[in-house]
Protein backbone atom coordinates (compact mmCIF):
# COMPACT_ATOMS: atom_id res chain seq x y z
CA UNK A 1 0.00 0.00 0.00
CA UNK A 2 1.03 3.47 -0.87
CA UNK A 3 1.05 6.23 1.52
CA UNK A 4 -2.67 7.94 1.65
CA UNK A 5 -5.02 9.73 3.78
CA UNK A 6 -6.42 13.47 4.51
CA UNK A 7 -3.57 14.98 6.39
CA UNK A 8 -0.71 14.82 3.64
CA UNK A 9 -3.87 15.81 0.79
CA UNK A 10 -6.02 17.83 -1.05
CA UNK A 11 -9.58 17.20 -0.70
CA UNK A 12 -13.07 17.16 -2.87
CA UNK A 13 -16.28 17.44 -3.53
CA UNK A 14 -18.80 17.87 -5.98
CA UNK A 15 -19.03 21.06 -7.77
CA UNK A 16 -22.26 22.77 -8.13
CA UNK A 17 -21.88 25.09 -11.24
CA UNK A 18 -25.34 27.11 -10.33
CA UNK A 19 -26.88 26.77 -6.98
CA UNK A 20 -30.54 26.20 -5.96
CA UNK A 21 -29.87 29.90 -3.86
CA UNK A 22 -28.76 31.34 -7.12
CA UNK A 23 -31.39 29.96 -9.50
CA UNK A 24 -34.13 31.36 -6.73
CA UNK A 25 -32.60 34.48 -6.23
CA UNK A 26 -32.55 35.09 -10.14
CA UNK A 27 -36.19 34.39 -10.39
CA UNK A 28 -37.32 36.45 -7.60
CA UNK A 29 -35.38 39.59 -9.07
CA UNK A 30 -37.50 38.84 -12.44
CA UNK A 31 -40.71 38.15 -10.75
CA UNK A 32 -40.59 34.94 -12.06
CA UNK A 33 -42.14 31.47 -10.67
CA UNK A 34 -40.65 27.98 -11.41
CA UNK A 35 -42.23 25.16 -9.55
CA UNK A 36 -38.96 23.00 -10.08
CA UNK A 37 -36.67 25.04 -7.67
CA UNK A 38 -39.51 25.75 -5.04
CA UNK A 39 -40.51 29.40 -6.60
CA UNK A 40 -44.28 29.87 -6.73
CA UNK A 41 -46.79 32.55 -6.51
CA UNK A 42 -47.30 31.74 -3.21
CA UNK A 43 -43.87 32.05 -1.76
CA UNK A 44 -42.86 34.47 -4.48
CA UNK A 45 -42.61 37.45 -1.95
CA UNK A 46 -41.83 35.10 0.90
CA UNK A 47 -39.01 36.56 3.22
CA UNK A 48 -37.01 33.91 5.27
CA UNK A 49 -34.20 35.31 7.66
CA UNK A 50 -30.75 32.95 5.91
CA UNK A 51 -28.68 34.84 7.83
CA UNK A 52 -27.29 37.87 9.63
CA UNK A 53 -24.64 40.02 8.45
CA UNK A 54 -23.99 42.93 10.71
CA UNK A 55 -24.97 44.70 13.59
CA UNK A 56 -25.67 48.04 14.77
CA UNK A 57 -27.13 50.09 17.97
CA UNK A 58 -29.25 53.34 16.53
CA UNK A 59 -31.03 55.53 19.35
CA UNK A 60 -30.66 52.25 21.64
CA UNK A 61 -32.16 50.38 19.53
CA UNK A 62 -30.12 47.44 18.17
CA UNK A 63 -30.09 46.69 14.57
CA UNK A 64 -29.14 43.48 12.22
CA UNK A 65 -28.16 43.31 8.73
CA UNK A 66 -30.56 40.58 7.27
CA UNK A 67 -30.03 38.32 4.34
CA UNK A 68 -33.18 36.80 3.16
CA UNK A 69 -33.00 33.20 1.51
CA UNK A 70 -33.34 32.97 -1.77
CA UNK A 71 -32.75 36.66 -2.32
CA UNK A 72 -30.26 38.43 -3.83
CA UNK A 73 -27.42 40.51 -1.24
CA UNK A 74 -29.33 43.83 -3.20
CA UNK A 75 -32.38 42.98 -0.89
CA UNK A 76 -30.44 42.70 2.35
CA UNK A 77 -31.93 44.94 5.30
CA UNK A 78 -31.52 46.36 8.71
CA UNK A 79 -34.22 44.84 11.37
CA UNK A 80 -34.95 45.77 14.61
CA UNK A 81 -33.90 42.89 16.89
CA UNK A 82 -37.33 42.74 18.72
CA UNK A 83 -38.29 41.87 14.94
CA UNK A 84 -36.09 39.17 14.58
CA UNK A 85 -37.99 35.11 15.62
CA UNK A 86 -34.45 33.88 14.94
CA UNK A 87 -32.63 32.77 18.47
CA UNK A 88 -29.92 30.26 16.71
CA UNK A 89 -28.97 32.14 13.78
CA UNK A 90 -28.55 35.21 16.64
CA UNK A 91 -27.04 32.75 18.78
CA UNK A 92 -24.69 31.61 15.84
CA UNK A 93 -23.63 35.72 15.16
CA UNK A 94 -23.05 36.33 18.58
CA UNK A 95 -20.74 32.96 18.96
CA UNK A 96 -19.15 33.94 15.53
CA UNK A 97 -18.31 37.55 16.65
CA UNK A 98 -16.40 36.23 19.99
CA UNK A 99 -14.26 33.31 18.39
CA UNK A 100 -12.93 36.15 15.37
CA UNK A 101 -12.36 38.42 18.71
CA UNK A 102 -10.61 35.73 20.65
CA UNK A 103 -8.53 34.92 17.44
CA UNK A 104 -7.69 38.45 16.64
CA UNK A 105 -6.67 38.74 20.52
CA UNK A 106 -4.64 35.34 20.35
CA UNK A 107 -2.56 37.05 17.32
CA UNK A 108 -2.05 40.54 19.80
CA UNK A 109 -4.17 42.89 17.82
CA UNK A 110 -6.35 45.57 19.17
CA UNK A 111 -9.98 43.90 19.59
CA UNK A 112 -12.77 46.69 19.33
CA UNK A 113 -14.61 47.76 23.05
CA UNK A 114 -17.77 45.91 23.86
CA UNK A 115 -19.82 49.46 23.44
CA UNK A 116 -19.03 50.17 20.13
CA UNK A 117 -22.16 50.94 18.37
CA UNK A 118 -20.94 49.26 15.33
CA UNK A 119 -19.17 46.09 14.17
CA UNK A 120 -15.64 46.59 12.30
CA UNK A 121 -15.80 45.76 8.39
CA UNK A 122 -13.31 43.05 9.43
CA UNK A 123 -15.86 41.60 12.17
CA UNK A 124 -18.70 41.56 10.14
CA UNK A 125 -16.91 39.79 7.13
CA UNK A 126 -15.64 37.18 8.97
CA UNK A 127 -19.12 36.40 10.40
CA UNK A 128 -20.38 36.41 6.76
CA UNK A 129 -17.94 34.16 5.58
CA UNK A 130 -18.62 31.90 8.92
CA UNK A 131 -22.54 31.83 7.75
CA UNK A 132 -21.91 31.17 4.04
CA UNK A 133 -19.47 28.58 5.42
CA UNK A 134 -22.04 27.43 7.65
CA UNK A 135 -24.34 27.11 4.86
CA UNK A 136 -22.21 25.28 1.91
CA UNK A 137 -21.51 22.57 4.41
CA UNK A 138 -24.59 21.76 5.38
CA UNK A 139 -25.51 21.32 1.76
CA UNK A 140 -22.66 19.35 1.40
CA UNK A 141 -23.79 16.89 4.30
CA UNK A 142 -27.10 16.55 3.33
CA UNK A 143 -25.44 15.85 -0.54
CA UNK A 144 -23.30 12.83 1.32
CA UNK A 145 -26.08 11.45 2.99
CA UNK A 146 -28.27 11.09 -0.31
CA UNK A 147 -25.36 9.22 -1.96
CA UNK A 148 -24.60 7.14 0.41
CA UNK A 149 -26.28 3.62 0.67
CA UNK A 150 -25.32 2.56 4.05
CA UNK A 151 -26.92 2.62 7.46
CA UNK A 152 -24.89 5.05 9.36
CA UNK A 153 -25.54 8.85 8.67
CA UNK A 154 -22.52 11.14 8.09
CA UNK A 155 -21.72 14.50 9.67
CA UNK A 156 -19.56 17.80 8.49
CA UNK A 157 -17.97 20.04 10.86
CA UNK A 158 -15.37 22.81 10.88
CA UNK A 159 -14.91 25.05 14.32
CA UNK A 160 -11.66 25.56 13.04
CA UNK A 161 -11.28 27.61 10.04
CA UNK A 162 -13.21 29.06 6.95
CA UNK A 163 -12.97 26.24 4.68
CA UNK A 164 -15.94 24.97 2.96
CA UNK A 165 -16.83 21.52 1.20
CA UNK A 166 -13.94 20.72 -0.85
CA UNK A 167 -14.22 20.94 -4.72
CA UNK A 168 -14.02 18.27 -7.18
CA UNK A 169 -14.68 15.27 -5.40
CA UNK A 170 -17.36 12.39 -6.07
CA UNK A 171 -19.00 10.27 -3.88
CA UNK A 172 -19.47 6.75 -4.51
CA UNK A 173 -20.21 3.40 -2.65
CA UNK A 174 -17.86 1.07 -4.37
CA UNK A 175 -14.87 1.02 -7.07
CA UNK A 176 -15.21 3.24 -10.32
CA UNK A 177 -13.06 1.45 -12.42
CA UNK A 178 -10.97 3.32 -14.92
CA UNK A 179 -11.51 2.73 -18.56
CA UNK A 180 -9.98 -0.69 -20.19
CA UNK A 181 -10.54 -2.47 -16.37
CA UNK A 182 -13.68 -5.05 -15.95
CA UNK A 183 -14.72 -5.72 -12.24
CA UNK A 184 -16.69 -8.79 -12.80
CA UNK A 185 -19.08 -8.23 -9.96
CA UNK A 186 -21.28 -11.74 -10.19
CA UNK A 187 -20.04 -14.96 -8.84
CA UNK A 188 -20.21 -17.95 -10.43
CA UNK A 189 -21.08 -20.26 -7.26
CA UNK A 190 -22.74 -19.64 -3.76
CA UNK A 191 -23.27 -21.94 -0.67
CA UNK A 192 -26.18 -23.69 0.03
CA UNK A 193 -25.81 -23.52 3.60
CA UNK A 194 -28.87 -23.09 6.34
CA UNK A 195 -26.67 -21.41 9.10
CA UNK A 196 -23.31 -20.33 7.98
CA UNK A 197 -21.61 -20.80 11.10
CA UNK A 198 -21.79 -23.77 11.60
CA UNK A 199 -21.67 -25.58 7.90
CA UNK A 200 -18.95 -25.35 5.71
CA UNK A 201 -19.01 -22.16 3.67
CA UNK A 202 -17.87 -19.74 1.57
CA UNK A 203 -14.45 -19.37 3.57
CA UNK A 204 -13.86 -22.79 3.88
CA UNK A 205 -14.15 -23.41 0.00
CA UNK A 206 -11.46 -20.69 -0.56
CA UNK A 207 -9.41 -22.77 2.21
CA UNK A 208 -9.48 -19.84 4.58
CA UNK A 209 -11.36 -19.78 8.10
CA UNK A 210 -15.16 -17.61 8.64
CA UNK A 211 -13.73 -14.30 9.55
CA UNK A 212 -16.31 -13.40 12.05
CA UNK A 213 -17.50 -14.62 15.75
CA UNK A 214 -21.14 -14.52 16.60
CA UNK A 215 -20.89 -10.56 17.48
CA UNK A 216 -19.90 -9.92 14.44
CA UNK A 217 -16.46 -9.10 15.32
CA UNK A 218 -13.58 -10.24 13.23
CA UNK A 219 -11.40 -13.07 14.45
CA UNK A 220 -8.36 -13.59 12.17
CA UNK A 221 -4.90 -12.03 11.90
CA UNK A 222 -4.23 -9.22 9.44
CA UNK A 223 -3.44 -10.47 6.41
CA UNK A 224 -6.08 -13.51 6.10
CA UNK A 225 -8.47 -12.60 3.58
CA UNK A 226 -11.82 -12.49 4.52
CA UNK A 227 -14.40 -14.73 2.30
CA UNK A 228 -17.91 -13.53 2.86
CA UNK A 229 -21.16 -14.95 1.33
CA UNK A 230 -22.20 -13.66 -1.89
CA UNK A 231 -24.98 -13.01 -4.31
CA UNK A 232 -25.56 -16.74 -5.46
CA UNK A 233 -25.76 -17.88 -1.97
CA UNK A 234 -29.14 -19.13 -0.59
CA UNK A 235 -28.46 -17.67 2.94
CA UNK A 236 -30.45 -14.49 3.17
CA UNK A 237 -29.16 -10.68 4.57
CA UNK A 238 -29.22 -11.87 8.44
CA UNK A 239 -26.22 -14.53 7.61
CA UNK A 240 -23.50 -13.92 10.10
CA UNK A 241 -21.31 -14.08 7.06
CA UNK A 242 -22.37 -10.86 5.60
CA UNK A 243 -20.62 -7.93 7.37
CA UNK A 244 -18.60 -5.88 4.92
CA UNK A 245 -21.95 -5.83 2.09
CA UNK A 246 -23.83 -4.10 5.00
CA UNK A 247 -21.82 -0.60 5.07
CA UNK A 248 -21.00 1.09 7.66
CA UNK A 249 -23.09 1.12 10.46
CA UNK A 250 -22.23 4.12 12.35
CA UNK A 251 -22.66 7.56 12.33
CA UNK A 252 -19.67 9.26 11.30
CA UNK A 253 -18.69 12.70 11.33
CA UNK A 254 -15.98 14.34 8.49
CA UNK A 255 -14.43 17.93 10.62
CA UNK A 256 -12.02 19.83 10.25
CA UNK A 257 -8.75 19.22 12.54
CA UNK A 258 -7.15 21.52 14.85
CA UNK A 259 -3.75 20.32 14.09
CA UNK A 260 -3.28 20.95 10.65
CA UNK A 261 -4.23 17.63 9.38
CA UNK A 262 -7.38 19.25 7.42
CA UNK A 263 -10.40 17.26 7.56
CA UNK A 264 -10.58 13.84 9.20
CA UNK A 265 -13.08 11.69 10.71
CA UNK A 266 -14.34 10.66 13.78
CA UNK A 267 -17.15 8.85 15.59
CA UNK A 268 -19.84 9.73 16.78
CA UNK A 269 -20.99 6.46 19.14
CA UNK A 270 -18.96 4.03 20.89
CA UNK A 271 -17.52 1.33 18.20
CA UNK A 272 -16.54 -2.22 19.81
CA UNK A 273 -13.04 -3.56 19.22
CA UNK A 274 -12.46 -5.85 15.76
CA UNK A 275 -15.39 -4.58 14.29
CA UNK A 276 -16.15 -3.51 10.49
CA UNK A 277 -15.91 0.62 10.59
CA UNK A 278 -15.68 1.07 6.49
CA UNK A 279 -14.50 0.32 2.84
CA UNK A 280 -12.13 2.38 1.18
CA UNK A 281 -13.09 3.02 -2.05
CA UNK A 282 -12.10 4.81 -5.27
CA UNK A 283 -11.25 4.85 -8.69
CA UNK A 284 -9.56 1.44 -10.01
CA UNK A 285 -6.55 2.20 -11.92
CA UNK A 286 -3.42 0.35 -13.10
CA UNK A 287 -0.28 0.52 -11.26
CA UNK A 288 1.30 2.08 -14.70
CA UNK A 289 -1.12 4.99 -13.67
CA UNK A 290 0.17 5.09 -10.19
CA UNK A 291 3.02 5.62 -11.09
CA UNK A 292 2.17 8.38 -13.13
CA UNK A 293 -0.14 9.92 -10.89
CA UNK A 294 1.99 9.14 -7.67
CA UNK A 295 4.06 11.32 -9.22
CA UNK A 296 2.12 14.55 -9.51
CA UNK A 297 0.71 13.82 -6.55
CA UNK A 298 4.62 13.22 -4.83
CA UNK A 299 5.42 16.78 -6.25
CA UNK A 300 2.21 17.98 -4.39
CA UNK A 301 3.03 16.57 -1.07
CA UNK A 302 -0.77 14.27 -1.12
CA UNK A 303 -1.33 11.00 -2.17
CA UNK A 304 -4.48 9.00 -2.12
CA UNK A 305 -3.11 5.33 -3.99
CA UNK A 306 -3.49 2.62 -2.05
CA UNK A 307 -1.88 -0.72 -3.99
CA UNK A 308 -4.40 -3.74 -4.43
CA UNK A 309 -1.08 -6.16 -3.48
CA UNK A 310 -2.69 -8.76 -1.93
CA UNK A 311 -1.24 -11.58 -4.46
CA UNK A 312 -0.04 -9.52 -7.36
CA UNK A 313 0.20 -5.52 -7.80
CA UNK A 314 -1.42 -4.94 -11.63
CA UNK A 315 -3.70 -2.42 -9.64
CA UNK A 316 -3.95 0.56 -7.57
CA UNK A 317 -7.04 2.57 -5.89
CA UNK A 318 -6.96 6.31 -6.20
CA UNK A 319 -9.59 7.83 -3.76
CA UNK A 320 -8.30 11.69 -4.88
CA UNK A 321 -11.75 12.31 -7.07
CA UNK A 322 -13.73 9.44 -6.65
CA UNK A 323 -14.26 7.70 -3.06
CA UNK A 324 -16.37 7.96 0.62
CA UNK A 325 -15.88 8.87 4.07
CA UNK A 326 -12.62 6.67 3.96
CA UNK A 327 -11.15 9.89 1.86
CA UNK A 328 -10.76 11.65 4.75
CA UNK A 329 -9.70 9.40 7.02
CA UNK A 330 -6.06 10.57 8.40
CA UNK A 331 -2.71 8.61 9.40
CA UNK A 332 -1.88 7.65 12.36
CA UNK A 333 1.53 5.30 13.72
CA UNK A 334 -0.57 4.08 16.33
CA UNK A 335 -3.99 3.73 14.45
CA UNK A 336 -7.53 2.28 15.78
CA UNK A 337 -8.40 0.51 12.39
CA UNK A 338 -6.96 -2.22 10.23
CA UNK A 339 -6.98 -3.35 6.78
CA UNK A 340 -8.72 -6.43 5.50
CA UNK A 341 -8.66 -7.21 2.32
CA UNK A 342 -12.30 -9.00 0.88
CA UNK A 343 -13.84 -11.08 -1.60
CA UNK A 344 -17.40 -11.21 -2.22
CA UNK A 345 -19.12 -11.09 -5.63
CA UNK A 346 -15.53 -10.16 -7.23
CA UNK A 347 -13.66 -13.35 -6.63
CA UNK A 348 -10.57 -12.09 -8.61
CA UNK A 349 -7.65 -11.81 -6.24
CA UNK A 350 -6.13 -9.02 -7.70
CA UNK A 351 -8.94 -7.03 -6.80
CA UNK A 352 -9.49 -7.64 -3.12
CA UNK A 353 -12.29 -5.07 -1.45
CA UNK A 354 -10.48 -2.93 1.42
CA UNK A 355 -12.13 -3.14 4.74
CA UNK A 356 -11.34 -0.75 7.73
CA UNK A 357 -11.90 -2.93 11.45
CA UNK A 358 -11.02 -1.34 14.77
CA UNK A 359 -8.45 -2.46 16.72
CA UNK A 360 -9.98 -1.62 19.42
CA UNK A 361 -12.71 -0.09 21.61
CA UNK A 362 -13.36 3.31 19.75
CA UNK A 363 -15.21 6.17 22.01
CA UNK A 364 -17.96 8.36 20.38
CA UNK A 365 -16.04 11.74 19.47
CA UNK A 366 -12.53 10.24 18.88
CA UNK A 367 -10.91 10.52 15.66
CA UNK A 368 -10.50 7.32 13.10
CA UNK A 369 -7.08 6.97 12.20
CA UNK A 370 -5.79 3.91 10.36
CA UNK A 371 -1.90 3.36 9.14
CA UNK A 372 -0.65 4.09 5.86
CA UNK A 373 1.89 1.68 5.48
CA UNK A 374 -0.37 -0.92 7.33
CA UNK A 375 2.06 -1.79 10.60
CA UNK A 376 0.73 -0.36 13.90
CA UNK A 377 -1.59 -2.48 15.63
CA UNK A 378 -2.32 -6.01 14.56
CA UNK A 379 0.94 -6.05 12.42
CA UNK A 380 0.38 -6.97 8.17
CA UNK A 381 3.39 -8.73 6.55
CA UNK A 382 6.14 -6.18 5.20
CA UNK A 383 5.41 -8.07 1.56
CA UNK A 384 2.07 -5.73 1.42
CA UNK A 385 4.56 -2.63 1.59
CA UNK A 386 5.33 -0.79 -1.30
CA UNK A 387 9.01 -0.10 -0.50
CA UNK A 388 10.17 0.59 -4.02
CA UNK A 389 12.12 4.04 -4.59
CA UNK A 390 9.85 5.67 -7.27
CA UNK A 391 6.83 5.74 -4.19
CA UNK A 392 9.35 7.36 -1.79
CA UNK A 393 10.51 10.45 -4.00
CA UNK A 394 9.50 12.82 -1.14
CA UNK A 395 8.99 11.87 1.94
CA UNK A 396 6.42 13.74 4.02
CA UNK A 397 6.63 14.74 7.26
CA UNK A 398 3.97 12.78 9.58
CA UNK A 399 1.90 14.72 12.12
CA UNK A 400 0.02 12.33 14.02
CA UNK A 401 1.56 12.89 17.26
CA UNK A 402 1.37 9.48 18.39
CA UNK A 403 4.03 8.64 20.90
CA UNK A 404 5.71 5.85 18.09
CA UNK A 405 5.17 8.39 15.33
CA UNK A 406 7.70 7.02 12.86
CA UNK A 407 8.45 10.92 11.79
CA UNK A 408 7.06 10.52 7.97
CA UNK A 409 4.28 8.87 6.43
CA UNK A 410 6.16 7.00 3.34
Amino acid sequence: MAAVGAEARGAWCVPCLVSLDTLQELCRKEKLTCKSIGITKRNLNNYEVEYLCDYKVVKDMEYYLVKWKGWPDSTNTWEPLQNLKCPLLLQQFSNDKHNYLSQVKKGKAITPKNNNKTLKPAIAEYIVKKAKQRIALQRWQDELNRRKNHKGMIFVENTVDLEGPPSDFYYINEYKPAPGISLVNEATFGCSCTDCFFQKCCPAEAGVLLAYNKNQQIRIPPGTPIYECNSRCQCGPDCPNRIVQKGTQYSLCIFRTSNGRGWGVKTLVKIKRMSFVMEYVGEVITSEEAERRGQFYDNKGITYLFDLDYESDEFTVDAARYGNVSHFVNHSCDPNLQVFNVFIDNLDTRLPRIALFSTRTINAGEELTFDYQMKGSGDISSDSIDHSPAKKRVRTVCKCGAVTCRGYLN
